[in-house]
């Protein structure tokens, strides 16, 4: 029985969502009227659509009744988790061709790794490459020539954003294929006490590089629980992919018939057969709460509060973080994954992974099972598990149990009683802070502000022993109209050495964190943000500034007369305006809403 509390929430998210999510559907029914178009091309569309094909494809591309799959694939050679998406068009082109079907690459969309780029220029460009990435996909499927789409990519910014392109063309099925993680490397415990020692000055950047690429040492997604696997957890909590293809490395041969099967199941799910299941349905209002919850149960990223509301509008719905708050309040925490704990993603995945628990959450009331999936009709289906038996792909009862309540517990035993995630509001604004990861004593901080605009002033003011104290670290201008929003993960190290020195210590700030953001306090995504003359403009260094997660409170203890009359102070670095390529996102960076409606350019509402 689905939870009262849950049904509430639920039911509060279609409310508000009644006229923009009918009207979506309405133009979702239209374009399934429309298209697609090949019965009805001219000879010279069509001629220029199928030119490349050999002769066999073309005279299934004529005829109406044989799916033609387009694949849309982010792969590129330099991230490790889109690497193994190289040879995925050939096996899905293999695989279609079996069931008497064809498939496209119909195009590519650029894929940024968050974590080249971290701290470094380009990451200013990362939070805009989503929406970058939706248009790419909408471009690809714009030729009209499929009945549906198979989406490949992995990390952060790649899959909201081919989410987000995709459900413009909701009225076809669509399915994620992903790449699996990489093996796991050396411990996060170990690579996170190194990045210390060298922000300390105790060793030297040869040491630093042999932990970092021991850790990072292969094809796969990062083992860590940042946004790239929080994104496929909640791929599978939304029945997007078909079941447990979340966790399994790549290059295996499970891995190889995962992307097989997906392939021949979008065949299956087109307009042209009786099990149509377009995407726009599948992603409705308990979809999304179903993704939310699991993101709140799991300890995922605080990248999927801006995120996921930017696919929520995609699709017609409208969400906030009042809405992620009050799930919060229900949902337990079940797992420990780093940072929020020292397994990896391997770790859980082997100790029961996605199919536990989503399995446990249902048994507690917390999912909706009631949804349409890309696998059929109920979200149990996602509770079984693929195995590879005589020579086919087949699903087996997933585990009733954990095979390590260190890592994963039931929901009725868990970690903690409630989700990873809280809004603050108050003087300041309105913020989201991460307290999954983060020990009670650091719910509460109330010290000086200290005022920064860049990420390597604060370094320079650490390294100058300047922060040896009690302190909140502001950093202002860090907002999608300032600088396009970069995670601020460079941070992370400075301000844990000063939490391990036994100073209170917390962070503020209108920009990002790292999906892997975790003991530290940090205060993100406020809003409105510094660009728009938001409040954290007026702190100055010195103001004790007051973050109580416990209360759900965030406010600079300043006389409320002073407080109001105070002038915002203006920004000081112009940097993010050219080089790197970031004078061509001038316009994005202007145009871009705040961060509880999406940080987009592509739903400006609540700029």
């Amino acid at each position: 029985m689905t939870d009262p509390r849950l049904t509430a929430i639920t039911d509060r998210i279609v409310e508000r969502s009644r006229d923009s999510r009918a009207t979506y559907l309405q133009r979702m029914d239209k374009l399934r009227g429309q298209g697609p178009t090949r019965s009805r091309m001219s000879c010279s569309n069509l001629a220029h659509g199928y030119a490349a094909c050999d002769s066999g494809e073309k005279q299934t591309l004529r005829l109406t009744e044989a799916a033609n799959i387009g694949i849309v694939n982010a792969y590129n050679d330099m991230l490790s988790a889109h690497q193994p998406l190289e040879t995925y068009p050939a096996l899905i082109k293999r695989a279609v061709h079996e069931i008497g079907c064809t498939a496209q690459v119909a195009g590519g969309v650029p894929a940024m790794c968050d974590g080249v780029t971290q701290g470094a220029e380009g990451m200013e460009l990362s939070l805009f490459s989503r929406d970058v990435i939706a248009t790419a996909t909408a471009v690809a499927l714009s030729h009209n020539m499929f009945d549906g789409a198979i989406c490949l990519g992995v990390c952060d910014k790649i899959v909201p954003g081919l989410l987000i392109g995709a459900l413009s063309f909701g009225h076809l099925p669509v399915i994620f294929a992903p790449a699996g993680p990489m093996t796991t490397g050396i411990s996060n415990k170990e690579k996170a006490a190194v990045r210390q020692q060298f922000a300390e000055g105790k060793v030297g950047r040869e040491e630093l590089l042999a932990a970092e690429s021991a850790a990072y040492h292969g094809p796969g997604t990062c083992t860590f629980y940042g946004t790239a696997n929080s994104n496929q957890m909640l791929m599978e909590a939304m029945g997007i992919h078909i079941p447990g293809a979340a966790f399994e490395h790549p290059g295996t041969p499970l891995r190889d018939a995962l992307t097989r099967e997906a392939a021949q199941r979008l065949c299956r799910i087109t307009d042209l057969g009786p099990d149509y299941t377009p995407l726009g349905r599948v992603v409705d209002e308990k979809c999304i709460v179903n993704a939310l919850v699991a993101l709140l149960a799991t300890g995922g990223s605080t990248n999927h509060s801006i995120h996921w509301i930017a696919v929520a509008r995609a699709a017609g719905i409208h969400i906030n973080w009042q809405d992620f708050h009050e799930l919060s309040a229900i949902t337990p925490l079940v797992a420990r994954v780093y940072p929020n704990g020292s397994a990896d993603v391997n770790h859980f995945h082997a100790a029961g992974g996605s199919a536990f628990v989503i399995r446990t959450l249902l048994e507690a009331g917390l999912m909706h099972e009631e949804v349409l999936t890309n696998w059929g009709a109920g979200l149990s289906l996602y509770t079984r598990e693929p195995r590879l038996q005589e020579g086919g792909l087949h699903y087996v009862a997933g585990p009733t149990s954990s095979a390590d309540t260190e890592v994963i517990r039931p929901a009725d035993q868990p970690f903690a009683p409630e989700g990873g995630l809280r809004l603050l509001q108050g003087n300041l604004g309105r913020c989201v802070i991460k307290t999954s990861a983060m020990a009670p004593e650091h719910w509460l901080v109330e010290a000086p502000a200290r005022v920064f605009e860049t990420q390597e002033a604060l370094k320079d003011a650490f390294d100058a022993g300047e922060l040896d104290r009690d302190l909140v670290a502001v950093i202002r201008y860090q907002g999608p109209c300032s600088n396009g929003m970069p995670e601020l993960h460079k941070l992370t190290p400075y301000l844990g050495v000063l939490l391990d020195r036994g100073y209170k210590v917390a962070l503020v700030t209108d920009g990002r964190m790292s999906g892997a953001s975790g003991k530290v306090p940090a205060a993100i995504h406020l809003s409105p943000e510094a660009a728009h003359g938001g409040a954290i403009a007026k702190v100055r260094d010195g103001d004790v500034i007051r973050v109580d997660a416990e209360k759900g409170e965030l406010n600079c203890l300043v006389d409320a007369v002073e407080w109001e009359y105070r002038e915002p102070a203006p920004r000081v670095s112009d940097d993010c305006e050219w080089g790197i390529g970031r004078e061509l996102f001038k316009f994005m960076r202007r145009a871009a809403s705040e961060a509880e409606a999406g940080a987009s350019v592509l739903f400006p509402e609540g700029h």
